[in-house]
C-alpha cells in the first residue's frame, strides 16, 4: 500500500489512480488524517466479504458477532460456565 502526501497525490493524481487499479489501496495523508483510495469494485468486494470495516481497513468483527449470536438451526444448546476469575483491585 503506497502512501502519498496530499500535494504529491494532487500533482500525480492519474498515477495514484493507476496504482490503485494495479496495486491496490493508496493512502493519502492530509493534516494528520489518512484517506484510502481504492477502485469501486475493490471497495464493494471488501465491504460485502468482510462486513463492517473500520477506518484502518480491518473488519470490526460486528458481522462475526451477529453470526455467533444466532441460535443454530439444528437446535444445539450450549451452556457456558461463568468465569470464576476475579481480577485484582488496583487503586489508582
Amino acid at each position: 500500500m503506497a502512501r502519498w502526501a496530499v500535494a504529491e497525490a494532487k500533482a500525480k493524481f492519474s498515477e495514484v489512480l493507476d496504482r490503485a487499479e494495479r496495486e491496490g489501496p493508496q493512502v493519502v495523508r492530509r493534516r494528520g488524517k489518512e484517506f484510502v483510495l481504492v477502485t469501486l469494485p475493490e471497495y464493494e468486494r471488501r465491504v460485502s466479504s468482510a462486513g463492517d470495516i473500520d477506518a484502518g481497513g480491518r473488519t470490526s468483527g460486528r458481522r462475526l458477532w451477529e453470526e455467533l449470536r444466532v441460535v443454530p438451526a439444528d437446535g444445539v444448546d450450549v451452556e457456558l460456565e461463568k468465569s470464576r476469575w476475579n481480577p485484582p483491585q488496583v487503586d489508582l
